[in-house]
């Protein structure tokens, strides 16, 4: 399938992109920060939120280019 060349459509794939390599890792530092104080354990949700964090944003990321692309 031949993708046509949009500047518009390279901005929101971009955009889409950084959102969730950026969004992952907060998401998950917030909610690990969160079950930190819930629990009392003060460094340890807060680290595994954040690696959570980037493998899941990573995850969507190449998702979402090989959607893009066309690979499966």
């Amino acid at each position: 399938m031949k993708v046509p060349k949009n500047p518009l459509r390279a901005m929101a794939l971009t955009s889409a992109i950084v959102s969730q390599l950026a969004g992952g890792p907060l998401a998950g530092a917030f909610l690990g920060k969160w079950l930190d104080e819930q629990f009392a354990v003060q460094p340890l949700f807060l680290i595994l939120g954040i690696f959570l964090g980037v493998g899941a944003g990573t995850y969507g990321t190449i998702h979402l280019v090989r959607e893009y692309t066309g690979d499966e």
